[in-house]
């Protein structure tokens, strides 16, 4: 895996700023009782394609949250375009994911007690 530029970086963070925005007002929306985060964004070299990476607490809720977030994507790509129209001329499609990296620490905390 290549190194990202920071031009790369740049977008990420503005990606991961104004999605983590959008989905703190969806989860106090339309699922009360959930808070999700997004952990990190990674844009291809081509500003195509950004992979996103949530965090949804309580994890018992994740698989729901995750399935809502895919079949509203191009809706929250829209709504995304609308909010970063000035610093991007295309705005890259979103590849959302779960980030279970929490849970998989927890568990090994748990092995070593």
């Amino acid at each position: 895996m290549e190194t990202p530029k920071p031009r790369q970086n740049k977008i990420a963070r503005l990606l991961q700023k104004e999605l983590a925005e959008m989905l703190q007002v969806y989860a106090k929306d339309y699922m009360s009782g959930t808070l999700i985060s997004v952990t990190s964004v990674r844009v291809s070299s081509d500003y195509s394609i950004a992979r996103v990476y949530i965090s949804v607490f309580p994890t018992g809720k994740a698989k729901d949250v995750l399935a809502n977030l895919t079949k509203g994507n191009k809706e929250i790509r829209y709504q995304l375009g609308t909010r970063i129209k000035h610093q991007l001329r295309k705005v890259p499609q979103l590849a959302i994911f779960l980030d279970d990296s929490l849970d998989y620490l927890d568990n090994i905390d748990k092995l070593l007690k």
